[in-house]
């Protein structure tokens, strides 16, 4: 089923979004679909809780991915790079063809400002994922 005949369903259970997601793009597990949703309400939450009050919850992709960046180091720890290239991904990028394949099928909205290009090299995944757990002995600044 393509994105446009997608469309015609009219209000779309996420879960059904992503299985028709994967079936035509399966380069990204399903829980990373999971997780991406996931770290957007987190996001939202940290924006609204340390900023002044914004009039929509838009989250620029360089927010999004600082959001994805503490959210998986809190809920994975260590564990999260393992998790991440299990789910497909190995890189910023992975994460915005993720964000965009759900803006494609109508489940997050972007503005004209919005592209794929915002998750470009945003931080090392080595460096991200790795650094907070190494002994302090290991870390370099």
């Amino acid at each position: 089923m393509s994105k446009e005949e997608f469309a015609h369903f009219g209000r779309k259970d996420f879960a059904e979004v992503v299985s028709v997601i994967i079936k035509n793009d399966p380069r990204y597990e399903r829980g990373a679909y999971f997780f991406i949703r996931k770290a957007l309400d987190f996001t939202i939450k940290q924006i609204s809780e340390h900023n002044e009050p914004r009039k929509s919850h838009h989250v620029s992709g360089q927010e999004l991915m600082e959001g994805i960046r503490t959210f998986s180091l809190e809920q994975f720890g260590p564990m999260t790079l393992t998790l991440f290239h299990n789910w497909g991904i190995k890189r910023s990028e992975d994460f915005g063809e993720i964000v965009f394949n759900l803006v494609d099928y109508g489940v997050f909205g972007k503005t004209a400002e919005d592209s794929r290009e915002d998750f470009i090299h945003v931080f090392d995944f080595e460096e991200a994922f790795t650094h907070p757990f190494l002994p302090k002995s290991k870390r370099h600044s």
